[in-house]
């Protein structure tokens, strides 16, 4: 791919991982500076193949055509890379559950109760719970980045939420919309099935 061809696949490809994505956040997923970003969103509106959506929810999205064009420019990028996306994708699946068992520790306690967060004890053990998981996502992807050196930006923002949380930010760990630790790991899984050309199934719930 020419630089500015990769430009746009990297951004139409986050707005096809994130559907409805924040300047911020498509500079989060691609790794591109701002400017580059801001330029790149204007030149895919101005294209038809996105739109911009102002109010509480505001960011850039896909248009039908925009969806249309994305296939080619993946399969331009994974070309080389579809042994490694496929065995990452089948090493993510089984993380993916214990991940999704953590956050419903995170979200109630062992009686069923909503967990409040004021026992400091047991959010720390779901903490290090949460530390554990990260540690094996990372290993996987590490390898996966030798191949497709896009998912590098993951376990930096996966790392930074950590750390969000261990300082005491409740939100990092799972609020919706808030950069949090499961926001990105939803942006991770949507990226390996449409980097893998695999469908959503019962084995991605975990």
């Amino acid at each position: 791919m020419t630089t500015s061809t990769r430009t746009r696949f990297l951004v139409l490809h986050a707005l096809r991982v994130k559907g409805l994505a924040p300047d911020p956040v498509l500079q989060a997923l691609t790794g591109l500076p701002a400017d580059e970003v801001a330029a790149e969103v204007a030149a895919l509106v101005d294209d038809g193949l996105a739109v911009r959506r102002e109010g509480r929810l505001a960011g850039t999205m896909p248009t039908p055509a925009g969806r249309a064009a994305h296939p080619e420019l993946l399969a331009a990028d994974v070309a080389g890379s579809a042994e490694a996306l496929s065995v990452a994708y089948e090493a993510f699946l089984p993380v993916n559950g214990e991940f999704k068992r953590v956050c419903s520790a995170w979200q109630l306690r062992p009686s069923g109760e909503p967990n409040d967060h004021a026992d400091a004890g047991y959010d720390a053990e779901v903490v290090e719970s949460l530390a554990e998981v990260n540690a094996k996502v990372t290993g996987l992807l590490d390898a996966l980045t030798a191949s497709a050196g896009r998912f590098g930006t993951y376990p930096v923002r996966l790392a930074g939420a950590l750390e969000r949380v261990r300082a005491g930010e409740t939100a990092a760990f799972a609020r919706p919309m808030a950069d949090s630790y499961h926001d990105i790991w939803m942006e991770l899984h949507q990226d390996l099935l449409l980097s893998a050309g695999r469908e959503r199934s019962a084995a991605d719930e975990g």
